[in-house]
């Protein structure tokens, strides 16, 4: 990517208000919430933006933002992590107010008229859409996307992403990609049917209608419908994900998908990325467990989310590769750490995953409210086993502990011991499989500096990764696995 991703589009404030219920309101039969904390952060096309500058990326973000004090406060929360070129506008500040208790929304609170006047298009802006590596439109429906100058400098972008709403401007012809949702979809199209093949319908048509590369269509928890214009739609599946908040689901898609063009992959690479992408953000609780991780520590180092440069090149739905799943591992954390929950954290090469390993997994998920597993990097495991080892290499060995359903994130670290990685991620449970009950662990002294405890959980006898080599090494006759 030689020049920045531009994000250009609607900017709001998303404010929610947490706390706790225990009873009903004695003269109506409503919760009362109590002990109210105000957590804020970026919405809208800011979202975007400030996504796809947690992932490391050079971001400039142009977009309406009032002068008001609303405005200010967003101004404050984008500072320092992105380039914002404002738009003259003459109006206030879009608000969205979610009032939550226990993960779950009781109402939202919209403030903010549309409809305001908003000004040209500043010189800067226009240049910095010349020179993007890639450009995202965020459409919110509050009349940026359809002024007349914005919608000329479009024209001269490669490649463009618009991410559309029924309020809003029509994309311009020629964009790489448009990215409506299945609501949006039957809306703009006017079909009816929920069906992959009523999608794959929809999604056939709007290529037409927008004149535009490919529609990707998100359909929540069943992933995306990838058309470009007829023939076999791709359908890039989403994991499975027991429980999650999709408050800004759409923005971590988009965003990743622009990013990932702009670094040259794809658009079947981009959308599988940005399916994976989205699926671990409703997993670690949305925009507002982002937000707990990014905006709420005054001055804390920001967490990177998804990685530069996405998933390696592979199947659909794969996590990223190496180093990319650490900041997944801080975000699970901090979603936890949010709510109160004990955060655990085991380790190892996991060369052949066999029954010991799951033993020790689920022995240790057990101790808390989340697992992240510290792997050994591919040279980390050859310092400690010799050079015929791993036999499998690391992004693989990545991909199979994170897909167990014991496991919440994968940390790769390169150094014999996970003394580092464990300093950073400050785990409240050590977990060791293996004879060492009694044993002084030697990353106990570690966790206590920090008020953590390590600890040895039951391992099955007989398994092992080197049995299971000097086994598979035998005779045919003589093997009995």
């Amino acid at each position: 990517m030689t020049g920045p991703l531009v994000v250009v589009g609607d900017a709001l404030l998303d404010v929610d208000l947490v706390g706790r219920s225990e009873r009903l309101c004695p003269d109506a039969p409503v919760p009362v919430v109590d002990d109210v904390v105000e957590q804020a952060r970026p919405g809208g096309a800011a979202l975007a933006a400030a996504l796809a500058a947690a992932d490391g990326r050079d971001v400039v973000l142009i977009a309406p933002i009032a002068s008001d004090a609303d405005g200010e406060r967003l101004r404050s929360l984008l500072e320092n992590r992105l380039r914002l070129i404002g738009v003259p506008i003459d109006g206030e500040t879009a608000v969205k107010r979610r009032v939550r208790v226990n993960g779950q929304s009781l109402v939202r609170l919209d403030s903010g008229r549309v409809g305001s006047v908003i000004g040209a298009l500043p010189a800067e802006a226009v240049a910095a859409l010349r020179n993007a590596a890639a450009v995202l439109v965020s459409d919110y429906g509050r009349g940026c996307t359809g002024r007349p100058d914005l919608r000329a400098s479009l024209g001269h972008a490669t490649p463009v992403v618009w991410d559309p709403h029924p309020r809003g401007a029509i994309p311009v012809t020629g964009v790489r990609l448009v990215t409506p949702n299945a609501a949006e979809a039957a809306q703009t199209t006017g079909r009816t049917g929920a069906s992959l093949a009523d999608i794959g319908r929809q999604a056939d048509e709007l290529v037409r209608t927008y004149e535009a590369g490919a529609v990707a269509v998100t359909l929540g928890s069943r992933g995306a419908l990838l058309s470009y214009g007829g023939g076999a739609p791709l359908v890039v599946p989403a994991a499975y994900v027991a429980s999650g908040d999709s408050c800004g689901a759409g923005d971590r898609f988009a965003a990743t998908v622009a990013g990932l063009l702009a670094d040259g992959a794809l658009l079947t690479e981009a959308v599988a990325g940005a399916v994976w992408a989205a699926t671990e953000f409703v997993a670690a609780g949305g925009a507002a467990g982002w937000a707990t991780a990014e905006f709420v520590a005054a001055g804390g180092a920001a967490a990177v989310f998804v990685p530069v440069g996405g998933p390696t090149r592979g199947a659909a739905g794969d996590p990223p590769a190496a180093t990319s799943m650490d900041a997944t591992a801080e975000q699970v954390f901090a979603r936890v750490r949010a709510s109160g929950g004990t955060t655990v954290a085991t380790g190892g090469c996991f060369d052949l995953l066999h029954a010991g390993h799951i033993a020790t997994l689920r022995h240790a998920r057990r101790l808390g409210d989340c697992l992240v597993v510290c792997l050994n990097s591919d040279d980390s495991v050859r310092r400690l086993k010799g050079t015929d080892r791993p036999l499998v290499p690391a992004v693989d060995r990545a991909r199979v502990v994170a897909a167990l359903g014991c496991v919440d994130a994968v940390v790769i670290f390169d150094e014999d011991t996970p003394e580092a990685v464990l300093c950073r991620l400050r785990p409240d449970v050590w977990v060791k499989g293996g004879d060492y009950a009694g044993a002084d662990l030697p990353e106990a002294p570690l966790l206590r500096s920090w008020n953590g405890q390590a600890v040895a959980v039951p391992y099955l006898e007989g398994r092992s990764t080197t049995g299971l080599i000097r086994a598979l090494s035998q005779p045919r006759e003589d093997n009995h696995l």
